[in-house]
């Protein structure tokens, strides 16, 4: 910790020459210094120098490592008030060994024990502070000299209170058992019960009493009323209810005038005792049957100065609770907690229940068009329904930002119950909003699963939903898994494989049709399987495009093209084009135009010899954005073909204005071609691209017949089977070659 530190707290700082307090002149104060840092101890010192606690000064003792701090302890014993111990020194857990060393093996319970550490990850271990008496924990970067120096004060208090104890009264073993019990406290309930039980065995009475806050917030209410948090004997029947409902005024009056005033309140039959830690307030109402003596007065503050930081943390830890497992918003049970009661079947109770997931549709449009608090307050509204229109056996929670779960009995938790909830529109301020929802379900029965996964089915079968058409509602089915949990295994290999460059480009000539001469040829992508076979483009393209990966493998393809079109070129094959196809998400790419004239560049390349064939699905997808981008690249003496024409339904308009070379007859309209028979489709194309000038190329060409139709229809070049198939670049080198000689 530097000396910046310490914010705005004003240091006061030693006079020159000064050194360590002389202990055989003044009475004071033994403080032990633990750390491995030689500033924290100098900054440490010069906060606290002036610093007087009961007429006494500081006396500072300084260790630098757990065994140093040993050996000071075996020296002073339990004349040492404080010690602040560093978490990690020499070893990342060398200040808990000191702490075991103080409470174990030395058996000293007076010294004031403050754990600082300079590394927030280095929190103490929980079975530290539950077994050891640890006044407190901070980071170094908290302890300005403001908060050093209370806690310092509050921790010479108690170290002499505890000793004054141990003097004159046996009752400190009640305190310290009590207290130990109470940190060992998470729950507010249990906590608060606690105190009330100890405090009546303290002070010799039956159990009989309540413990009262402001606690609004910790039980989860709207209001910041005061409540019951914990009650023993006859009170126990008021826990969780305000205050009021004990129906007592006096009790009333009693524990609001001690909060209101804070402090103690001590009557003939009644005492009404004080806690207040970092903003955390409590009232201890206790039943008297005899007056409290000064003795038992003492006994309660040192109790209650004790508990106090466990009161702090009973309410902290009951607040990370709320943050970890409760939605801020609507005060469901979050994403967290949902999966743990899923994880729990006895916690929605029902041999046959089911899970939902609820989607709000178009829920961003709302909060776009409304604004973010009209959000809310519609998931707020939302939430409201679910309680009300569901019974309480039913569990709620929500798992995003518009999405709502449900747990319960198939009967209530069913498509027709939940789309009954959402019949009727919701008030959102001065708008009356409908709400169309999709819902995803998944069957449970009384086989245990894990809850993550029974969450991941149920949002397996919200996806589908989605998607489907006829119904607002999908029930999770393991073939939907199965298919979901393929198509990521495959998408990760995809992605794996094409990082290793194991994919290939292939390529099949395209002909001549009436001298079969070689006019060119496409790019045509390869994947193999790893054992000799390749995987179908039909089903790995999808995945590409699925992913988001198709982007990425279409730049190869196109760098590798251009590559191949100038070793076609220097091999003296330069009058031939190579044709690659492009996907929509390609031409969404704001650079797509820029990326292939780059490629081009890069390679030298004859702009004329790549050809960009696209198909008709991609122009009808952003007809606009396709017909900009290829007027750019035609500008740049790019070829442009449209592939699979004719089974698409194009428009015939974007068809005109796309600045096309040539049209791709489908191979499915040439497989139509029989002999004695006529083939509608392909003659159309074919006399469709005449009429627009443009050449036309059958695909799929597999039997002498089909090539002769085609040159009969007018038909200009082909590619298929029956003049070759596709190939790695070094076997269409063999097949150019053997096709010139």
């Amino acid at each position: 910790m530097s000396g910046t530190d310490y914010e705005n707290d004003e240091l006061v700082f030693l006079d020159e020459g000064s050194g360590e307090l002389d202990t055989k002149s003044y009475k004071a104060w033994n403080i032990l210094i633990v750390d491995d840092d030689e500033e924290i101890h100098t900054v440490t010192r010069l906060a606290l120098t002036d610093l007087i606690v009961n007429d006494r000064k500081l006396n500072f003792l300084h260790a630098y490592s757990g065994g140093q701090a040993k050996e000071i302890l075996h020296e002073y014993g339990n004349r040492i008030a404080i010690i602040l111990l560093d978490v990690v020194m020499e070893t990342d857990d060398a200040g808990f060994d000191v702490v075991h060393y103080i409470r174990e093996d030395m058996r000293l319970p007076e010294p004031r024990i403050i754990l600082r550490t300079g590394q927030p990850g280095y929190a103490p271990e929980e079975e530290v502070i539950k077994n050891y008496d640890i006044n407190d924990y901070k980071t170094k970067t908290e302890l300005t000299r403001g908060r050093l120096l209370t806690t310092v004060i509050s921790s010479i208090r108690s170290y002499l209170q505890i000793l004054t104890i141990n003097q004159n009264r046996f009752g400190l073993e009640k305190i310290i058992a009590s207290s130990a019990n109470l940190f060992e406290e998470h729950s507010v309930k249990g906590f608060c019960e606690g105190v009330v039980t100890q405090i009546s065995s303290l002070i010799g009475l039956d159990a009989e009493g309540l413990l009262c806050a402001r606690a609004g917030s910790v039980l989860d209410r709207d209001d910041d009323g005061v409540y019951v948090l914990g009650a023993a004997g006859g009170f126990a029947q008021f826990i969780n209810e305000p205050i009021e409902t004990v129906q007592s005024d006096e009790i009333v009056e009693q524990v609001n005038r001690c909060l209101r005033q804070k402090r103690h309140i001590f009557e003939t039959d009644s005492s009404v005792l004080y806690i207040n830690r970092a903003g955390f307030e409590a009232a201890v109402y206790v039943n008297m049957v005899k007056d409290i003596n000064e003795l038992d007065k003492s006994l309660l503050e040192v109790f209650l100065s004790s508990i106090s930081v466990g009161y702090e943390n009973v309410n902290l830890f009951h607040e990370l609770r709320n943050a970890a497992f409760r939605d801020w918003l609507t005060r469901l049970p979050n994403r967290n907690e949902f999966i743990n009661m899923l994880d729990k079947p006895h916690m929605y109770g029902s041999d046959n229940a089911n899970v939902a997931l609820i989607d709000i549709n178009h829920f961003s449009d709302i909060n776009d068009g409304l604004g973010q608090e009209a959000g809310n307050e519609l998931l707020r509204a939302v939430s409201n329904r679910l309680e009300s229109h569901f019974s309480s056996a039913v569990r709620k929670g929500r798992i995003g930002s518009d999405v709502f779960g449900l747990i319960g009995s198939e009967e209530e938790v069913c498509p027709d119950n939940i789309n009954k909830m959402f019949q009727s529109s919701f008030q959102v301020g001065d708008h009356t909003l409908p709400v169309n929802v999709r819902i995803g379900l998944c069957k449970l029965d009384n086989t245990r699963k894990i809850g993550i996964e029974l969450l991941k089915r149920t949002n397996i079968a919200l996806n589908r939903a989605k998607k489907n058409i006829t119904d607002n509602f999908k029930y999770f089915a393991k073939d939907i898994e199965d298919k979901t949990t393929w198509r990521l295994n495959m998408i990760r290999r995809l992605r794996n494989d094409f990082a290793d460059r194991k994919l290939q480009l292939w390529f099949q000539p395209q002909v001549d049709l009436v001298s079969e001469e070689v006019v060119g040829m496409e790019g045509l992508l390869r994947w193999p399987d790893g054992e000799g076979g390749y995987i179908s483009p039909a089903v790995f393209v999808p995945l590409a495009e699925y992913s988001g990966l198709i982007v990425d493998i279409g730049q190869w393809v196109l760098e590798e093209s251009c590559r191949r079109i100038e070793q076609l070129k220097d091999q003296g094959y330069g009058h031939l084009r190579v044709a690659v196809n492009i996907s929509i998400p390609q031409f969404r790419d704001r650079c797509f135009v820029r990326r292939v004239t780059d490629a081009l560049s890069a390679h030298d390349c004859d702009p004329s010899r790549l050809e960009l064939e696209i198909t008709e699905s991609v122009v009808m997808d952003e007809p606009q954005i396709v017909v900009d981008a290829l007027r750019s690249l035609k500008k740049h003496g790019v070829a442009i073909a449209i592939d699979d024409f004719g089974t698409g339904f194009s428009s015939m308009s974007y068809l005109q204005q796309l600045p096309l070379d040539r049209l791709k007859v489908d191979r499915s309209f040439v497989s139509d071609i029989k002999p004695g028979q006529t083939a509608v489709l392909a003659e159309t194309i074919v006399t469709l691209g005449n009429k627009l000038g443009l050449q036309t190329i059958a695909e799929g060409v597999e039997k002498r017949e089909q090539a002769s139709f085609m040159i009969e229809l007018g038909c200009d070049e082909a590619q298929g089977y029956l003049f070759a198939r596709p190939m790695p670049f070094d076997d269409l080198m063999a097949f150019l070659g053997a096709k010139q000689s």
